[in-house]
């Protein structure tokens, strides 16, 4: 290899403590993934600190970073820390040339933080969840240690073939380094082989899982339903374009064979434990139901609209001998908790008032995604989704909001949040440049639970104009609308407003998601040449 040992002969002091940073972190990294794969994927370093930074990270800027970066915001921060841990390492790196147990002890250090933020995780296994971060520690502190030896060793003077070069020894430097490499790479390898071989079980039971036809089935969607707009949101939106927002950096895989729900808590005459097994043997309904992200800014993409199969909850929690607040019931909340520790709280009055709130099985014809929510889900018509649509389900306690305050409250959020009427211009696009004459504007509105009366559009300060709406599906959906538009040259705003079936107006009081979802009125600017 003369080309690197040229290279390296030549290398700066700093460029190879840097270089044996990067290095060591890498070993860490790797070791720690390896180490995880039998105790629990989720308790691997990167993912509990990054937990564990989401966990502290205010609400507005939550907020900003599913503004700004949609659903990528997960891989921003993994991206994030690993750019953090890269320039620490660096630095780490450069101590140890000089003070090689110093370098080494921040090392471990990190691996004090990594173990503290495993047993912070609400979803925690105990003791077990910190040897991940341990071993990456001990395996790096040790790797920074040797590669900081053979980097300032050796003779200060050129050697035959230039062995040994201003007091350090390139081809001991050299070898540490490729061993470790190579060391490193091997281990990540095999820990993300076994930490796939751990998820088999799970995408076995969802690859066998043969759903149960609905004894309520939902009817088939009526012609009158699409309106077939060129550029309209389709009325139901496929699996794979289905927004998903939460706060989980690795998407749990449960396996369905091993997966339990537990029912208890306040009122709870007679505590529930369900197998899937024991859920699907119950009556199934499917429904056309549309979610929305309190997270959704006027006009956003965090909306849509599946058909969904699952049991009844207001059933499940009558047979546990819940009763609703207006029944004389001592509970008027459910805490829905899901396996990575989420906890979202949803008024018991509304799960059990005759709304088609379930737990979910299904969705659009076969079993629920690994991303949303596999093996079950909760859903609750025309309540945002961070109090009610609970994914990775796995326990269910009937409390008080007095009592205990969600993970979302906690952090700000209301503790109630029924879904805000919204009207949204799908087409045109803002600053699109439609040619003047009959132009299509065209969208969706909803107001689950509520349904949509009316859709009005306004061109600049003109008069609102009614739209011609869909057939409305149910009132748990949302429902397309255009307005045929003659365009005139020139710049435009073009805003819609919606009515709900109550005969309430949507408001144009422009509102920030937090803390119970945004308000205002879309509007989009065009030019027509």
């Amino acid at each position: 290899m003369p080309g690197v040992s040229s290279f390296l002969s030549i290398l700066p002091r700093a460029a190879r403590g840097a270089l044996a940073g990067l290095l060591a972190a890498f070993t860490a990294l790797a070791v720690a993934e390896l180490v995880a794969a039998p105790v629990r994927p989720a308790a691997g370093p990167v993912t509990v600190v990054g937990g564990a930074v989401i966990d502290r990270t205010p609400a507005a800027v939550k907020d900003f970073a599913i503004r700004t970066f949609g659903e990528d915001d997960k891989t921003v921060l993994r991206l994030g820390i690993l750019t953090m841990l890269a320039v620490i390492a660096i630095g780490l790196g450069v101590l140890a040339l000089s003070h090689r147990r110093a370098g080494a002890a921040g090392v471990l250090l990190f691996g004090v933080v990594g173990s503290v933020a495993a047993l912070s995780r609400p979803d925690s296994s105990g003791i077990a969840d910190v040897l991940p971060s341990v071993a990456g520690a001990l395996a790096g502190a040790l790797a920074l240690y040797v590669l900081a030896s053979q980097a300032v060793s050796g003779p200060a003077r050129s050697g035959v073939d230039g062995e040994h070069a201003g007091g350090w020894s390139r081809r001991g430097f050299l070898g540490a380094a490729g061993v470790t490499a190579v060391a490193a790479a091997s281990a990540g390898v095999l820990g993300r082989f076994l930490t796939g071989r751990r998820g088999q079980g799970a995408v076995a039971s969802r690859e066998g899982l043969v759903l149960p036809a609905p004894a309520s089935p939902a009817p088939a969607v009526a012609a009158g339903v699409r309106l077939g707009v060129p550029g309209i949101s389709p009325f139901t939106t496929r699996n794979a374009d289905f927004y998903r927002v939460d706060t989980a950096l690795t998407v749990p895989r449960v396996d369905a064979g091993t997966w339990r729900l537990r029912i208890h808590g306040q009122g709870v005459d007679r505590p529930r434990t369900y197998t899937l097994d024991r859920l699907l043997a119950r009556p199934l309904i499917e429904r056309d139901i549309t979610l929305t992200c309190v997270s959704n800014e006027v006009g956003g993409p965090y909306v849509g609209t599946a058909r969904w199969l699952g049991v009844r909850l207001a059933d499940l929690l009558r047979e546990a001998g819940v009763r609703p607040p207006s029944q004389g019931g001592k509970a008027d909340q459910l805490v829905a908790r899901s396996v990575d520790g989420m906890t979202l709280g949803s008024p018991v009055e509304d799960v059990m008032d005759g709304r088609d709130a379930m737990l979910a099985v299904g969705m659009n014809g076969e079993p629920l995604p690994f991303e949303h929510g596999y093996p079950v889900r909760m859903l609750v018509p025309g309540l945002y989704g961070y109090v009610s649509a609970c994914k990775w389900l796995t326990d269910i306690e009937l409390t008080t909001f007095d009592a205990y305050d969600p993970y979302w409250v906690k952090r700000g959020w209301a503790r109630k949040a029924p879904i805000k009427t919204q009207a949204r211009i799908d087409t045109p696009k803002p600053f699109a440049r439609p040619a003047a004459g009959p132009v299509a504007v065209a969208g969706v509105a909803w107001a689950q639970h509520r349904g949509i009366s009316r859709v009005e559009v306004r061109i600049d300060e003109g008069p609102w104009q009614d739209a011609d709406l869909a057939v409305q599906d149910t009132a748990d959906t949302w429902r397309q609308w255009s307005y045929r538009w003659q365009a005139t040259p020139g710049g435009h705003t073009v805003t819609a407003r919606a009515t709900d079936g109550t005969g309430a107006v949507q408001t144009e009081q422009r509102a920030r998601t937090i803390p119970d979802g945004a308000s205002g009125r879309h509007s989009v600017f065009v030019t027509v040449p």
